[in-house]
């Protein structure tokens, strides 16, 4: 790892303990949330922690980096076209976060010319950090790994919810992959592409995802030895249909059925 990539590591750091700051007082506390809107007849909520931890992260990126680039999900965009732009997701899976469950995640990416240089999920309440970079992936300092697992039979799918699947052709060609697996899951956005780097499960499956969603993932998942791409085995910054998988044994035999509503 460069030097400059190794101090923006350690910067992100700074970010994802500063966020778990911001995050750690609303939890459990009854919060409301506002629906955002942004999914059409989807609930899609926001809170005063999603709002507060992003925040912080802002600042201390426009004190620290004033010519780096900002992506967030809450309070949008700021100098896109720079060298080094910072996608952040401060709470990815906030309906978790609303009942009370601990399986979200503060998702930091740090984007270098169209590439994910390393990513960052952090679980505020439980202390969980997971890193991927150049020097391969982690949780807290334990390197991790993607499982074997040859056979589609033998798989573990998860993931964050039917509410995904509105569209005919995607449940469809998902309903095949579920149906031919050991067991489905439906909970944890980020937090089961975590646990498939991690080798306890072997296959996300999603769609209609946004870059601040999937970004910080990237690099987690493929230096532990998986594949994530979108459902047409392109490339998968810009988010959209999703597929993780720790064996490309697995991957190639999941992606012909998902090809059949892959877009184009």
């Amino acid at each position: 790892m460069t030097p400059k990539l190794s101090e923006y590591l350690a910067f992100a750091h700074r970010l994802a303990d500063a966020s778990a700051e911001a995050i750690r007082p609303h939890f459990q506390t009854h919060l409301t949330a506002t629906d955002k809107k942004d999914r059409g007849n989807q609930y899609s909520p926001v809170t005063a922690a999603d709002q507060a931890a992003e925040a912080v992260m802002r600042r201390l990126i426009n004190e620290t980096y004033p010519d780096h680039g900002i992506f967030g999900e809450e309070q949008g965009v700021e100098n896109l076209d720079a060298e080094y732009v910072w996608v952040l997701d401060p709470i990815d899976g906030t309906r978790s976060f609303l009942v009370g469950f601990p399986i979200f995640g503060t998702l930091i990416a740090l984007n270098h010319q169209g590439t994910v240089e390393f990513g960052i999920m952090n679980q505020a309440i439980s202390g969980e950090r997971f890193v991927g970079g150049p020097e391969g992936a982690f949780l807290g300092e334990r390197r991790i790994k993607t499982r074997s697992c040859a056979d589609l039979a033998d798989a573990i799918l998860c993931y964050s919810g039917p509410w995904l699947y509105h569209k005919e052709n995607e449940r469809r060609v998902f309903d095949q992959v579920a149906k031919r697996v050991t067991l489905t899951m439906h909970v944890g956005d980020c937090y089961n592409y975590c646990m498939l780097a991690l080798g306890m499960i072997d296959l996300v499956i999603e769609t209609e995802l946004n870059p601040w969603d999937i970004q910080a993932l990237i690099p987690i998942i493929e230096q532990a030895d998986g594949i994530v791409t979108t459902w047409n085995g392109g490339r998968v910054e810009d988010g959209g249909q999703v597929i993780a998988c720790g064996d490309r044994r697995l991957y190639d035999q999941v992606m012909p059925i998902l090809a059949q509503a892959a877009d184009a």
